[in-house]
């Protein structure tokens, strides 16, 4: 028998009932899901990882690498007048200090960290003007505004500089016979700064083969 509503029977009134609860379970479901995600809340994102100047506000401007920054240039000091002035530079090497050329004087200058100071220790070497032969090397440390002679060597030839930290003299041996530009070897004295003077740390000699460069050259042989 057919029912009142619209000619459909009580089963089929009841599926019809049962898909629109449904649908409209659905609706509204998906209705908060949606609602969720739009108001900020624990709704599901997918935008990715915030980006940095969105999380700590504008980036600031890096920092200079220290490779970038400039090192100071050390104060240039009147080395001939600081030689001349010292007393503990022999009359021989404060005579043999005249100039080569014009005002030119034979002398090579160096400055680094030595003796711990807060400012640049000073080098000197006194050379000859013709073979550029070291004939007096001396340290100098800033004092009080002025320069301390805390080093001097003054056996030629002779030749002091700046490695790494350490005072490293060099000494040229000659044999006899030799000529100044062909010395027999040389003796090497590494100097390190303790306890106010710089105290040897180690010594080394070597030797220079003359056999090299030297030996006669033979005649050549008369054809056949």
């Amino acid at each position: 028998m057919r029912g009142l509503t619209d000619g459909r029977t009580p089963g089929e009134t009841r599926r019809t009932t049962q898909a629109a609860s449904t649908a409209v379970a659905v609706f509204v479901a998906l209705g908060v899901s949606l609602s969720g995600c739009g108001t900020g809340g624990t709704g599901a994102r997918d935008e990715g990882p915030a980006h940095a100047d969105a999380v700590g506000g504008p980036a600031s401007s890096p920092e200079p690498a220290a490779k970038d920054v400039p090192s100071k240039v050390p104060d240039r000091v009147d080395a001939v007048r600081l030689v001349k002035a010292d007393p503990k530079v022999s009359p021989e090497v404060k005579r043999s200090l005249k100039p080569c050329v014009a005002d030119e004087y034979p002398l090579d200058v160096s400055y680094g960290k030595l003796t711990g100071g807060s400012a640049d220790d000073v080098v000197v070497n006194v050379l000859t003007c013709g073979d550029a032969v070291g004939v007096g090397s001396y340290v100098y440390r800033e004092k009080d505004g002025g320069y301390q002679n805390v080093f001097k060597a003054e056996a030629p030839p002779v030749y002091a500089e700046i490695d790494r930290g350490d005072l490293v003299v060099t000494k040229q041996v000659y044999d006899k016979g030799d000529p100044v530009s062909s010395p027999s070897g040389e003796s090497v004295t590494t100097y390190r700064w303790s306890s106010n003077r710089f105290a040897e740390e180690y010594r080394t000699h070597n030797d220079y083969s003359k056999a090299a460069g030297n030996a006669p050259t033979p005649a050549p042989e008369p054809d056949g």
